[in-house]
């Protein structure tokens, strides 16, 4: 019998999407068991004209519109939900069937914000070996990247600004707010990521260019100009 009263979820689920109509619906069934645990789902879409809100609603607790942009559909939905803890997880990204309980574990032992390991799906024989320094590099700095799904308490959150809302590097800027306050729980348990953007546009060719821009924003480049050199387009009003 229920109390009348909607109990507050530990764990809020952020989910931005742009034209995934492709892979929304199994990407969505994966994180059923997570919802059925108590976990709250929001899906954020940026503008999709393939049918992926049509294709969302039945699998989420609220489907949201925001302006297009990682950071802003994030901050969108981090604005939305509910949870004591905000977990960001990317269109192609799957989380391990336990992220909850290592999550609640993580916070629970004194934790502030984390993401995971990854492992990135792809069967390019360097892939391995970028997963693998992704994850060195973030052990090393401290610093988070959104296809390690990163999470953190709301109270953190909120006290260093949300993400900002730049056009790319908005993981790294969150980032290195946190780590002013604490550094990362860096959970072992592995996330994968698709290796589309790599293989899409050829794997050394896509390494060279993150590392370049990595290192144009470490130097103060202005995030918009990098969005474009990764490809972005810029967003129509």
């Amino acid at each position: 019998m229920s109390d009348g009263c909607a109990r507050t979820p530990l764990l809020s689920l952020i989910l931005p999407v742009l034209n995934e109509a492709t892979t929304v619906v199994a990407q969505l069934t994966k994180l059923q068991a997570l919802r059925a645990r108590g976990a709250e789902l929001l899906v954020v879409d940026g503008g999709s004209n393939d049918g992926t809100v049509v294709l969302a609603a039945a699998g989420a607790d609220r489907l949201l519109d925001a302006p297009r942009g990682r950071a802003l559909q994030m901050n969108a939905g981090a604005r939305a939900s509910r949870g004591e803890v905000l977990l960001f997880v990317h269109a192609d990204t799957t989380l391990p069937p336990d992220a909850d309980a290592l999550i609640r574990a993580a916070i629970a032992g004194g934790a502030v914000w984390g993401r995971f390991d990854v492992s990135i799906d792809s069967r390019h024989p360097l892939l391995p070996l970028v997963a693998a320094m992704m994850n060195w590099r973030s052990r090393w700095t401290g610093i988070a990247t959104g296809d390690q799904a990163m999470f953190v308490r709301r109270d953190a959150f909120l006290a260093v600004g949300a993400f900002p809302e730049v056009a790319l590097m908005e993981d790294i800027a969150l980032s290195r707010r946190l780590k002013a306050i604490a550094p990362p729980a860096c959970l072992r348990a592995r996330v994968r990521t698709s290796g589309r953007r790599w293989e899409q546009h050829g794997v050394l060719r896509t390494i060279v260019l993150m590392w370049r821009l990595r290192a144009s924003y470490f130097f103060g480049a202005d995030p918009q100009q990098l969005a474009v050199r990764y490809g972005y387009s810029p967003r129509q009003p």
